[in-house]
């Protein structure tokens, strides 16, 4: 089983923290965790 991150916050930098990770660990498990009923997300 593969390493696991957590990101509290669906605003701007989760999703890019979210991104970023991925890219430097494709094999990495990313859960994002929003308060709101939408993450935020860019055109």
């Amino acid at each position: 089983m593969g390493n696991n991150m957590v990101i509290i916050g669906g605003g701007a930098a989760g999703p890019s923290a979210a991104a970023e990770a991925k890219r430097n660990n494709p094999s990495l498990n990313t859960i994002i965790v929003e308060k709101g009923k939408f993450v935020s997300y860019s055109a």
